[in-house]
């Protein structure tokens, strides 16, 4: 009897283990599992997620009855039904019902969208299944899985090592350590912290440098990251967008709060009934609160995914769309962003700048190829090879007769590639290839020609590849770093890689939306800024690696904020001068596609890749465009800006008519002998109000509300309401008296004008408000805004003089009445038009960016990679090491 697996091992007792004894104890082996196996261990231990995104009605239902104040109005609502005034009652519950059924229909749709955005995206790892490499869902690894760790790519799970080759990881996400941690496969001491545990790799960091492969020990929360990340609870830490929300809740409460008391107040002191006096004062708060307001915002960014996937840019949460919009900042690669992509190979020249073949044939022999068997066709390993391959021409069979003995791969360090031949005479030969800076200090003797040649292909916007060889007589089969020396240059491999036609047009909307865009090329500086140059791109100057390298903290981040270009800089650097520019409260958003650019990717506060790029690229973006064109990374950004400012427009309208609205009421109630409009009627005019709002999230948006990032201003909300509001008040108080002096009403012809012109005012004011232009002739709204505004404004006429209307306590108005509602409408929206430009005489002024995005938001945003749509279970505790006999 073998028993039951264990199936969680703490990582400190993971790491103080030997490795074989922790495969041991998981009933697994170097191979892996068997996939039934997996599946029974996967039905115990339950899927590696720590989030589940999966919809519940139930608590979409409870944050809309989460309301203070609709609680207290409906235990009034209920007090009063018991008490005797039971047709008001039942009306205000209908009207309480209708107004939380439409938040909660908008705001569970809007789940549903985020819900179906986390199960598009598929996060997966390579694993040992019944011996072979298989490639599964991160969240159906179990304990015992064997697993595969690159550079770039997301460690998914507690790992016991197994092997590791140069191994580093960030593990920045759990110790707070900013350099990477070395990793073996040797035991540490019992006891050991968990920042020094070598032998393990932790769920949630991120493969550094190196590669390596290690045994699950634990998953889901009981992982060290997904304890952390449980801990949190399931909702991700307030935006600056949620912080601004609720500081802008607690501005309405305190007016509220002030109104409600003063009305109490003043009705018990006028001897009115206490119950119709706490229901009013009641309404009125629950007027003055933008009830929709939570809908409206997810329904904003529901809405802004679906523009997003028209304009072909694919969010992975719908909180992606607002970080986008926050981006001032743009680190991007030059290869198929700013230029086409198509790499294709121009001559190859000897040192002197002559047509070379023997710089062709030596560049032909130091390629990283496949041969696709199918077609005879040589494959590179990256565009430059495939395009020397595809123009050999009769020099390709001759670099065939040639036999490949031993190889030293491109690296980063390196930059460059080696080849130890044997040719047809039977001489070895050591072919080396890269970057002709690293290249040419490895040669013996470089006269000035090839220098001069260099310089001028540089200088033309080619990129370049230097050849060098050697002799190698007696030479072993392998090949070490210390074999590139003392070489002899062959010449220069000259490929061209033209400007992309769009890319002018790309960079000047991003200007335009003020992002600062910067580029990080594995090319040299002369050939980056002469693309960046012929596409209009202002260049603040030309940094390598090598400069950057010597650099302080304080010099590199000087250098960070001034420079343009950075070439031939590592995937650490990348990430280093992602994490410098955010520390300056900038918003960074970085654009890769290929292995080397993970590190950035994860470290960025936005990570952009495309639908071509490779999996652990894709894997470590927020953001996947369809297309590698900054046009399209544009459309992101300025989709993301326009979901911030109609949401924007809905809190300015709402604040501003509703707390003139409710000014009126409270003002009015402390005169008249009845009071100015029934509570039932109060709150149908805020849910026929709100219900017109709903439609703000597809409206237009003006260009220059567009060309900077939007951030939450309460002084100026605040200024906003209490400028506007006193005008809708106004034309209240000018109603009021047109009522009583003109048309002689009683309460209930009272009621019903005030309720049309309220309704009529607080409606048509979005068209005005919602610009800072003049509406219609200089700022279009949309036609859905337009429709839903006239049908609820006929809906609210309708209901006044239908049967409906005798029970909420209206009346027919008289034609008159109508006749001076649309002197009173124009009037109104002309005098707002003119306080519209006192308001803002002052050019639109943009508040310095706000670094919110901290620890805990990075936290939240790593683990949205292990979610599922499930239930998860509780955290198990770990199963002890047994005793040492």
């Amino acid at each position: 009897m073998t028993g039951l697996p264990v199936l969680h091992i703490a990582a400190a007792d993971a790491a103080a283990g030997e490795s074989t004894d922790v495969l041991s104890r998981l009933q697994s082996s170097s191979t892996g599992l068997s996939s039934a196996d997996a599946a029974a261990r996967l039905a115990v231990a339950g899927p590696n997620a720590v989030r589940s995104h999966g919809v519940s009605a139930l608590a979409v239902l409870g944050r809309q009855l989460r309301s203070a104040l609709l609680l207290l109005l409906s235990a009034t609502a209920v007090a009063s039904f018991f008490l005797g005034d039971r047709n008001d009652a039942v009306i205000i519950g209908v009207i309480l019902l209708a107004s939380i059924g439409l938040g909660f229909v908008n705001e569970y749709r809007a789940e549903r969208a985020s819900a179906a955005l986390h199960s598009r995206q598929r996060h997966t790892v390579v694993v040992l299944r019944d011996g072979a490499a298989a490639t599964i869902d991160v969240t159906e690894l179990v304990p015992g899985d064997v697993v595969h760790l690159v550079l770039g790519e997301l460690v998914p799970a507690d790992l016991r090592l197994l092997s590791a080759t140069g191994l580093e990881c960030d593990e920045s996400i759990l110790t707070g350590e900013s350099e990477p941690a070395a990793k073996s496969v040797d035991p540490v001491s019992p006891g050991t912290a968990l920042a020094d545990l070598a032998g393990c790799a932790f769920m949630g960091t991120v493969v550094h440098a190196g590669t390596g492969t290690g045994v699950v020990v634990a998953t889901g929360a009981d992982a060290e990251f997904g304890r952390i990340a449980v801990g949190l609870g399931e909702r991700e830490p307030e935006t600056e967008f949620q912080i601004g929300l609720r500081r802008f809740s607690v501005l309405l409460l305190q007016v509220a709060v002030a109104l409600t008391a003063t009305i109490v107040v003043t009705n018990l002191v006028l001897h009115r009934p206490l119950i119709e006096s706490l229901l009013f004062a009641f309404a009125i708060a629950v007027g003055i609160t933008p009830q929709l307001l939570p809908a409206v915002v997810s329904t904003s960014l529901a809405e802004g995914s679906r523009r997003l996937a028209r304009r072909k840019v694919l969010v992975k949460r719908l909180v992606c769309i607002e970080d986008l919009g926050d981006i001032d900042i743009l680190l991007t690669d030059k290869t198929g962003t700013l230029t086409d992509g198509r790499i294709g190979f121009r001559e190859a020249l000897a040192p002197s700048g002559a047509p070379s073949s023997a710089a062709l044939l030596h560049g032909l022999l130091a390629t990283e190829t496949d041969t696709d068997t199918a077609g005879g066709v040589r494959l590179g390993s990256n565009a430059l090879d495939t395009a020397l391959w595809a123009a050999a021409g009769p020099t390709g069979p001759v670099a065939d007769g040639y036999t490949r003995l031993a190889t030293l791969p491109f690296d980063h360090e390196r930059r460059m590639s080696s080849t130890l031949v044997r040719g047809p005479d039977g001489e070895s030969l050591i072919v080396v290839k890269g970057a002709p800076e690293t290249v040419l200090d490895r040669c013996a003797d470089v006269g000035t020609a090839a220098h001069t040649v260099l310089n001028g292909l540089f200088a033309q916007g080619s990129r370049v590849v230097a050849v060098a060889s050697k002799p190698a007589p007696g030479h072993a089969d392998r090949l070490v770093p210390d074999d590139e020396h003392g070489l002899i240059l062959t010449g220069f491999l000259v490929f061209l890689d033209r400007p992309k036609t769009s890319a002018a047009a790309s960079l000047t909307r991003l200007a335009a939306l003020g992002i600062t865009v910067k580029v990080a090329t594995g090319d040299n500086p002369q050939v980056a800024e002469k693309v960046c140059a012929d596409l209009g791109l202002v260049s603040g100057g030309s940094l390598t690696g090598s400069d950057l390298a010597g650099l302080d903290d304080a010099q590199f981040s000087e250098a960070a904020l001034r420079a343009t270009i950075f070439a031939r800089v590592s995937p650490e650097q990348k990430a280093r001068l992602v994490e410098t520019l955010r520390t300056h409260g900038r918003s960074v958003g970085f654009l890769g596609d290929g292995v080397n650019d993970a590190l950035a990717l994860h470290t960025a506060d936005v990570g952009i890749s495309v639908d071509s790029a490779t999996d652990v690229a894709k894997d470590a973006a927020d953001v996947v465009l369809l297309e590698k064109d900054l046009g399209v990374l544009a459309d992101g950004v300025t989709e993301g800006r326009r979901t911030f400012t109609n949401t924007i427009k809905y809190v300015l309208m709402s604040t501003s008519s509703n707390f003139g609205n409710m000014f009126s009421a409270a003002a009015a109630s402390a005169v008249l002998d009845f009071l100015p409009m029934l509570p039932s009627q109060i709150l149908l005019n805020n849910l026929l109000y709100d219900t017109s709002q709903l439609a703000i999230p597809g409206d237009r948006v003006d260009e220059e509300q567009l060309h900077a990032p939007s951030h939450w201003d309460i002084a100026f909300i605040r200024r906003f309401m209490l400028f506007f509001g006193p005008i809708s008040s106004l034309f209240d108080f000018i109603t009021f008296g047109i009522m009583l002096g003109v048309f002689a009403a009683g309460p209930e012809l009272f009621h019903t004008g005030w309720f049309v012109e309220s309704l009529a005012t607080q409606t048509l004011i979005v068209f005005a408000i919602r610009t800072r232009r003049v509406p219609f002739l200089r700022s279009r709204p949309s036609l859905g805004l337009v429709l839903t505004v006239a049908g609820v404004l006929a809906v609210g006429i309708a209901i006044t003089v239908s049967p409906l209307g005798a029970d909420l306590g209206f009346t027919p108005l008289p034609i008159g009445f109508f006749l001076t509602l649309v002197v009173l409408v124009i009037g109104y929206l002309v005098l707002i038009e003119y306080a519209k430009r006192v308001f803002y005489a002052e050019p639109m002024r943009y508040l310095p960016a706000v670094r919110w995005r901290g620890h805990e938001h990075r936290i939240h945003r790593r683990a949205a990679r292990f979610s599922t749509p499930t239930h998860l279970r509780a955290p198990t505790p770990p199963t002890p090491a047994p005793p040492v006999r």
